[in-house]
């Protein structure tokens, strides 16, 4: 078997099996610095894969990968497993198109069994494995390492509920680091940090050292730990999390000790059922500035000086993130009105909410990896009489469609959705590629769907969407935009379009967002004549304006950088269909339906056969 000197040498797990404790350990001091160095170059999840290199050299010591599954939660964690699966020479192309994926990538190499860009499915998809493997009949190992931010997320407490239920056998590290992406608020963090903050938890760490100092392995160190294990369980708190839910518990365990970890491994392995390993590990370790952090700043990053912890990539001049422009406005607006609240699911720092939350301490809620319960959290706050903003990304927001539309839409209720990193977003693919909510929403009854082409615009759309109090979101994307704070805000007429005509209109172009402007300014330097739309309302769309565009006989070019297929050309060519009335269409209007016999229902809505041949006897 080739000999690993460095990083690059490794091509296959099977190679650290015969190291020993301390070439364990040099090589996860190796990993850590090639990291550093790498990410420094690429940009990437940093302090994530810097907090769990020793956990995942001793996964890899102990379980045999690709047979056995190793599901990491949320993925974005697994660059140690892409360095030990024999990926390391790619690290210079990672996020870049036709380069390494920043998370687990089925197609990408054999070792990864699970693609995740989102948080809290690991644990349901380790049950799922293990059923597939005891029905088939089949021999192999399910391990899933979750963070404790992970375990705020809804989706992980069902899973954990089920997997009690069931019993298969599998293993969940748990990883414990005190951090998602920013600082956690929940439940289930207060419980966890009732465990850390124990004296008895505290002389079980110490008694759980000293003895995986000893020989005793596989068996031997589970029925050791089991006496550690009922009394955390039993003693520490009335009712601990784990027990609740049925499961056995093994730790804590210090997740920088190698020769700890991989023990405390082999008896998991060994335990029959599903059995909780919890790690302590230190998100960031080894690189001080990303230690040091306690907002989420160096969780993902840009190429930065490794030296100074500066980062390579300087905004221009007056310009802020659109992320800024957004938490800038609501925060200027809540100086004057009391009642406006800002809610996030744990991405305070994204959505550049800090500042926020320290103004306004009071008025400022972090729900934890909870986008459902953001959702219908903030109905009932309208409902109480608050007007609440919530900042979801866009590829995360796809999860509380059905609070959208049930809870939020339904009841028509004034609710502000800031959806960020709305269309393309690089780098970290397609888990968060923000192109679907255009087409999610569109099909929402009382929803109004828009997006701004400037800060300028988008200041006055967050004020109107504040005034109409009616089930409001507005998207914008990743990225940048030139910065003024507005001395007064305007209503925006909402539905309205506008149009900006550069030379002698030979053609029309319908668009929005920036590329407004990008198109403006691409046709002057050209010297083209165009009358460019900026159709900043989805939903409802301007009817108005786009009878009198058709009346002008020129050609029309829809330009958008989203899905097609229910984005803003479906909903114009569903317009002009009703003009030309070529295509007769029978079906539910925008809006919703009431309760009622399906037969009744169907005369209602004229959606009934009858309905549909007195349609077509008109057409005879």
């Amino acid at each position: 078997m080739r000999k690993i000197s460095q990083v690059y040498d490794i091509e296959s797990p099977r190679q650290i099996k015969d190291l020993t404790i301390d070439e364990l350990t040099q090589l996860c001091s190796d990993i850590r610095a090639f990291l550093i160095d790498s990410i420094s170059k690429t940009g990437g999840h940093l302090s994530s894969n810097l907090g769990i290199v020793e956990v995942t050299v001793a996964m890899h010591y102990v379980f045999d990968s690709p047979k056995d599954k190793m599901i990491f939660d949320v993925g974005h964690q697994c660059y140690t497993h892409k360095i030990l699966t024999g990926r390391s020479t790619q690290f210079a192309t990672l996020r870049k198109k036709g380069g390494l994926s920043g998370y687990q990538k089925r197609s990408e190499s054999k070792y990864d069994c699970w693609e995740a860009g989102h948080s809290s499915t690991s644990l349901s998809a380790a049950l799922g494995y293990a059923i597939a493997r005891d029905l088939k009949q089949e021999d192999y190992n399910v391990i899933a390492l979750i963070g404790d931010g992970s375990l705020t997320g809804g989706m992980a407490l069902e899973a954990l509920n089920d997997i009690g239920s069931k019993q298969k056998k599998m293993v969940i590290i748990f990883n414990d680091n005190n951090m998602s992406i920013s600082k956690n608020y929940s439940g289930v963090e207060k419980r966890i940090t009732d465990i850390r903050a124990s004296h008895l938890y505290i002389d079980l760490k110490h008694d759980v050292k000293n003895n995986l100092k000893s020989n005793k392995l596989g068996s031997n160190v589970l029925n050791t730990l089991s006496h550690f294990r009922d009394r955390i369980k039993d003693e520490v708190i009335d009712a601990p999390l784990f027990k609740e839910f049925n499961l056995d518990y093994m730790g804590p365990v210090d997740g920088h000790d190698i020769q700890s970890l991989i023990k405390v491994f082999e008896a998991a392995k060994e335990h029959d059922g599903p059995i909780v390993v919890h790690v302590l590990t230190q998100k960031g370790k080894g690189y001080k500035y990303a230690q040091q952090d306690k907002v989420g700043k160096w969780h993902g990053v840009s190429p930065f000086d490794v030296a100074t912890g500066k980062s390579l990539s300087l905004l221009p001049p007056n310009e802020i993130s659109w992320s800024q422009v957004i938490s800038n406005t609501v925060m200027d607006l809540a100086e004057k009105d009391k009642t406006i609240v800002a809610i996030t699911p744990a991405m305070a720092q994204g959505s550049k909410l800090l500042e926020f939350q320290k103004r306004f301490p009071d008025r400022f809620f972090d729900c934890g990896i909870a986008e459902q319960h953001a959702v219908t959290m903030a109905c009932a706050m309208a409902l109480g009489g608050l007007k609440p903003f919530v900042s979801i990304y866009s590829s995360f927001l796809q999860r509380a469609y059905d609070q959208v539309n049930h809870d939020m839409a339904r009841m028509n209720v004034g609710v502000v959705i800031g959806i960020d990193r709305c269309g393309l977003v690089g780098d970290d693919g397609e888990t968060h590629q923000g192109v679907f909510d255009i087409a999610m929403l569109r099909s929402v009854p009382n929803l109004i769907l828009s997006q701004p082409k400037d800060a300028k615009e988008a200041q006055n759309m967050i004020y109107t969407a504040f005034d109409s109090k009616k089930p409001f979101c507005i998207r914008y994307p990743r990225g940048n935009a030139l910065y003024a704070k507005n001395k007064s805000y305007s209503l925006i007429p909402i539905g309205s379009w506008e149009k900006f005509v550069v030379g002698t209109p030979t053609q029309i172009v319908i668009t929005y967002g920036p590329d407004v402007d990008h198109v403006i300014n691409k046709a002057r330097e050209n010297k083209m004549g165009l009358l460019v739309v900026n159709a900043r309302f989805f939903k409802p769309i301007d009817e108005v304006m786009m009878k009198d565009l058709l009346k002008m006989d020129l050609s029309i070019t829809v330009y958008e950088t989203d899905v097609k297929i229910g984005g803003l050309s479906s909903a114009i060519l569903e317009f002009i269909n009703t003009l030309d009335e070529k295509i007769h269409i029978i079906g539910i209007e925008d809006h919703y339906v009431c309760h009622g016999s399906i037969r009744s229902l169907r005369i209602q809505e004229g959606i009934s056969t009858e309905c549909l041949f007195e349609e077509l006897e008109k057409h005879e």
